[in-house]
């Protein structure tokens, strides 16, 4: 069903993918969005176990396209060089593969929010937390992107540069 990377030689194996993941900070979703133009918005995240949890309001073109159809990619970009001399750019980027939906539980979606947290302001108090969740809650939809697939894939300037140590 997915296609295999062209340039096998600059794809990175799952467990970088899974580093450029954990440490960007932002990533653009793309779904079908209205009138089946394809809808691609950037979004905070965190992974956790296979899957990618944001927030979003509970109404709005991205909250609509995912209640219209599940299937979306998203994309994360590592590293983006410019390098002017070569007419090229080294970069590292990771596009992750599947099916989003809207967690339902309140517990599930406090867990979802408790990973964001934890990744964008890790010096925050449990109280704080829990002041935040009780005041924006009600309010919050939480997505989940279940992963069937990913690739990722660097400049061959950086493969080279690896091979050569």
């Amino acid at each position: 069903m997915f296609r295999e990377m062209r340039r096998k030689k600059q794809e990175l194996p799952e467990e970088e993918c899974l580093a450029v993941l954990n440490k960007c900070t932002y990533g653009v979703l793309a779904v079908s969005g209205d009138g089946g133009y394809p809808y691609a918005v950037p979004l905070s995240y965190a992974y956790d176990g296979g899957k990618l949890y944001f927030h979003s309001a509970l109404e709005g073109h991205k909250i609509d396209a995912v209640r219209r159809g599940d299937k979306a990619s998203f994309c994360v970009v590592e590293r983006d060089d410019v390098v002017a001399e070569e007419y090229t750019t080294y970069f590292r980027s990771v596009i992750a593969f599947g099916r989003v939906s809207e967690l339902t539980g309140e517990e599930e979606k406090i867990a979802a929010m408790k990973l964001l947290a934890d990744k964008y302001a890790p010096d925050n108090t449990a109280e704080r937390f829990r002041q935040s969740i009780d005041r924006s809650l009600p309010r919050t939809a939480v997505l989940v992107l279940t992963i069937e697939h990913m690739t990722g894939k660097e400049a061959v300037e950086l493969v080279k540069r690896r091979q050569n140590g």
